[in-house]
């Protein structure tokens, strides 16, 4: 994992511009990467404020082991939906949490990611670059380093598309659920429409409809915790089976959200990456 810049024009002075300004790294892990000496011109480490030249190439090395020892490794079956040098794609199942935690410390995903990490010999933390409540399915997507995490998360780029069950028959077919959400006071889980809370903006589209239930598409403008379930419980239809924000369900044992689309532009390659995953066996007798 190697980012590579070659010297053709004067654009930039030094070393720390090109950090800062074509490869947009943080001061934080610029300051790291520079303590150990993961920074080099011309194949050897030098001090970042050095002049530029053309001809020169800079190489910044991400290479480096990490301690990932907080995550237990757990040998568990993984839909891998595409991987190379920098990224890692899973088809999370429904009923798996993404991070350990007491009631899952050792059988979440990031459990498993650790035991692929060193199967495969990466010596990386477990970074989720975006999140799914642990009875949501779909697409998750994990940074095999820290500036491919940071690059996401801050470019705030990546499209999701979400298929959605929910309770009864819309009356618009299509729109967007403009609504701030917060943490509802009194719990650590539930969350709530608040005008003080921080903004959340859904848009939605039906695309089938049957007696009592509508199959819906969902793309996310924000990324709020539970922002889908509590918008369109907001509207009055809530998610078959979520039985925070609606009720249980004969027709699924869970709440009916899968991440079923992610799109975004590679940060090392800048191509487009649009990938899908197929829906979900409890969802096909529904849709």
């Amino acid at each position: 994992m190697e980012l590579k810049y070659k010297v053709t024009n004067n654009k930039y002075k030094n070393i720390n511009e090109v950090i800062n300004s074509y490869f947009k790294i943080s001061a934080r892990l610029k300051n790291k990467l520079i303590r150990q000496k993961n920074i080099y011109l011309n194949g050897k480490f030098v001090d970042t404020r050095s002049d530029l030249k053309i001809g020169d190439e800079i190489i910044i090395d991400f290479n480096y082991s990490e301690d990932n020892s907080n995550i237990i490794p757990t040998k568990m079956p993984l839909d891998i939906v595409y991987e190379d040098d920098w990224l890692l794609i899973i088809n999370k199942t429904a009923g798996i949490a993404i991070h350990p935690s007491i009631l899952h410390f050792d059988n979440s995903l990031s459990n498993g990611i650790r035991y692929y990490f060193d199967k495969i010999g990466l010596k990386k933390k477990i970074r989720p670059v975006n999140r799914l409540d642990k009875d949501t399915s779909g697409l998750v997507v994990f940074a095999k380093c820290e500036y491919i995490q940071e690059v996401l998360n801050t470019s705030n780029d990546i499209k999701k598309e979400y298929l959605c069950i929910c309770s009864g028959i819309f009356k618009e077919k299509s729109g967007t659920i403009n609504k701030p959400i917060s943490r509802k006071s009194g719990s650590i889980i539930e969350r709530c429409i608040d005008k003080s809370g921080k903004i959340a903006i859904t848009h939605y589209k039906v695309l089938k409809e049957f007696n009592d239930y509508s199959v819906v598409s969902c793309v996310l403008e924000t990324g709020r915790t539970h922002q889908i379930r509590v918008h369109l419980a907001s509207i009055s239809h809530p998610l078959l089976g979520d039985t925070l924000y609606g009720l249980p369900s004969s027709l699924i044992s869970r709440q009916a959200l899968h991440c079923y689309k992610v799109e975004f532009i590679h940060p090392i390659t800048k191509n487009k990456l649009e990938l899908t995953t197929p829906i979900p066996k409890d969802f096909e007798t529904l849709c």
